[in-house]
């Protein structure tokens, strides 16, 4: 009985610690599938890729930090108040305010990057590489609504 209590125990663990690493484990996948499509689309010389990618990966991290914060408090809010509609008018302005710093931010920090990556790239595989993000992300929106519908 202790043994096929144990056994229980270690397979409801392994199935929680499975389950954990299912989210990060994709988020890879796809930042790998962004990576190959993007160096696909813009077909980077190798010494274009050796000072983009840097500039790129820094840029990203820096954006989805800030779009991440900004996320995390709007749904906090949500959550310690139940619903959009149980927010304080001032909570929502504070809401509202952080979502404009964070577009500004956001704003500032593409013209950064524009600025450090037309050092490496032409403004020509520049917005290749704006079309190709959109592109590849209405694939994967497209991918994700047909795995919905099965």
């Amino acid at each position: 009985m202790k043994n096929i209590l144990t056994l229980m125990c270690l397979s409801i663990f392994f199935s929680w610690s499975l389950s954990a690493q299912k989210p990060s484990e994709s988020r890879e996948k796809i930042k790998a599938l962004k990576i190959a499509y993007l160096t696909e689309q813009l077909n980077l010389t190798t010494t274009e890729a050796e000072k983009f990618w840097p500039i790129y990966n820094a840029h990203d991290k820096e954006h989805n930090a800030l779009r991440y914060k900004m996320r995390t408090a709007i749904k906090n809010a949500i959550d310690k108040n139940t619903s959009v509609d149980n927010i304080s008018e001032k909570e929502a302005q504070d809401l509202i305010q952080l979502k404009l710093e964070t577009d500004k931010k956001i704003y500032q920090s593409q013209s950064a990057f524009i600025s450090k990556v037309k050092k490496v790239l032409s403004y020509k595989k520049i917005m290749k590489l704006q079309v190709a993000e959109m592109e590849f992300g209405r694939k994967l929106m497209r991918k994700y609504k047909r795995k919905r519908k099965e």
